[in-house]
């Protein structure tokens, strides 16, 4: 058994199996049979299907929103306003995009060519933003008439088993199956799996190279969302306080536990001095306390690893000479998982924290000489997930963020789209989720010459 421990708290809140490659054998067996049935279903029948999990989301929001603050430690306000609202946004997406005609045959010359599901899809998801994860995969793969197993972070079982319990009453049997266990358990197991066709798997880059070299045994579909090292690029002429505080709030967004957090804040460097107060004013709001509060804005680390992970990284920022502004290594509360959340001036691009996915809330302030000097600084890890440019100019703004190597770049502070593409370059993966794209990952496309 697998004990699921309260990072607020550090107290166990329940217990999981541990599942074995026999469990993913059984799984994914039901999953081959149950596939032929479900890919013949109308696009019609599948949809209803969709919507019946958009219906229960909704249904059940209070319920996936304490949840999620209670295993994984994310504040209760950003869990009732994100953790919740977005998977609700995506699977609306998928909805409208089925809606929209994305699965008509399209006719290109005497090809007729058409959109057909890959087979049974292996899912594995993560612990930070578990609802949202598992439904972006989960939900483009049933409508796109796969059947899935799924495999979620044994830190945030409680919320997949709520899903489940959703997903088991719009489909039948075999559609979808939940297996609960460890990445090298039963991760392996399903990347390995001789009848799996596809993998969707979001983690961190190390676990998605291992994820891809399983997989290429059996030539498997995979598609990764991995790790990112984002930079929020302010120029010149924005509003360096606007920008700072909202820069300030997305690295610390779910306790600084975000794959996209912009945990770069690229300024010129005669404003350098000005971002660092400002950044550490800001931080400074952020009180480490009980995620259950509505008022709290920050909470712990998913687990003492992770909290002494993003501890070690900070006490290395500290000795290659970064200056620590605000927060530091030492915790906040005597109980719990917390981070100080912490903020860091004079960071080079060469430093570790600088290029090292930290997943905690740890912002770099780093100066730049110029917009191409910026440009190539935020370009200069193995990472593209996400990015952001503040300026005065909407233009100006817009064509630094064509340079950005980043699957999505926010412009002055850009919504959040959850129907979008959202994905990342180079070592933060391949392919994309949420709408119209998300759907195509699970999709293979035939073409009949008439």
């Amino acid at each position: 058994m697998i004990e699921v421990v309260n990072p607020a708290t550090e107290e166990v809140i329940g217990t999981l199996p541990e599942g074995t490659p026999a469990d993913v054998d059984a799984a994914v067996a039901k999953a081959a049979e149950a596939f032929p049935a479900w890919s013949r279903t109308s696009v019609e029948e599948r949809l209803k299907a969709v919507r019946a999990i958009i219906d229960g989301l909704k249904e059940q929001a209070g319920e996936l929103a304490a949840t999620m603050t209670r295993e994984m430690g994310t504040p209760l306000t950003f869990s009732q306003k994100v953790q919740v609202t977005n998977p609700i946004g995506i699977a609306e997406g998928i909805a409208a995009a089925i809606e929209g005609g994305y699965f008509e045959p399209e006719e290109i010359g005497n090809s007729l060519v058409l959109r057909e599901p890959v087979g049974v899809v292996a899912a594995i998801t993560p612990w930070n933003f578990p609802l949202q994860q598992m439904v972006a995969k989960v939900v483009p793969a049933l409508a796109a008439g796969n059947t899935v197993v799924l495999k979620p972070s044994e830190l945030a079982p409680h919320t997949a088993d709520l899903l489940a319990g959703i997903i088991g009453k719009a489909t039948p049997s075999g559609v979808f199956t939940l297996v609960h266990g460890t990445g090298p358990v039963v991760g392996e197991a399903l990347a390995a799996h001789e009848k799996v066709d596809m993998v969707s798997f979001t983690g961190s880059t190390r676990a998605g190279r291992r994820v891809s070299a399983v997989a290429a045994e059996t030539v498997k579909r995979v598609a990764l969302e991995l790790g990112g090292k984002s930079a929020c690029v302010v120029l010149d002429d924005a509003d360096l306080a606007r920008a700072v505080k909202i820069a300030v709030a997305n690295s610390f967004m779910n306790n600084g536990q975000a794959c996209s957090a912009w945990t770069r804040l690229l300024v010129p460097a005669e404003k350098h001095d000005e971002a660092v107060r400002l950044a550490a004013a800001a931080a400074a709001k952020y009180t480490s306390a009980d995620p259950a509060e509505p008022t709290t804005r920050i909470g712990p680390a998913v687990s003492a690893a992770q909290r002494d992970r993003v501890v070690g990284y900070i006490r290395t920022g500290v000795e290659e000479g970064a200056q620590l502004a605000h927060g530091g290594p030492e915790a906040p509360l005597p109980k719990g998982f917390y981070v100080a959340p912490t903020v860091f001036g004079g960071v080079t691009p060469e430093m570790t924290i600088a290029q090292e996915e930290i997943f905690g809330p740890v912002l770099s302030v780093m100066p730049y000489v110029d917009e191409d000097d910026a440009v190539r600084i935020a370009n200069s890890t193995i990472y593209g997930l996400a990015g952001a440019v503040f300026s005065a100019d909407d233009e100006r703004a817009l064509a630094v963020a064509k340079r950005l190597r980043a699957g999505q770049v926010d412009v002055n502070g850009g919504a959040f789209n959850t129907s979008a593409p959202f994905g990342g370059y180079r070592q933060s993966g391949n392919g994309r989720e949420f709408g119209r794209f998300g759907l195509d990952e699970f999709c293979e496309v035939k073409s009949i010459q008439r």
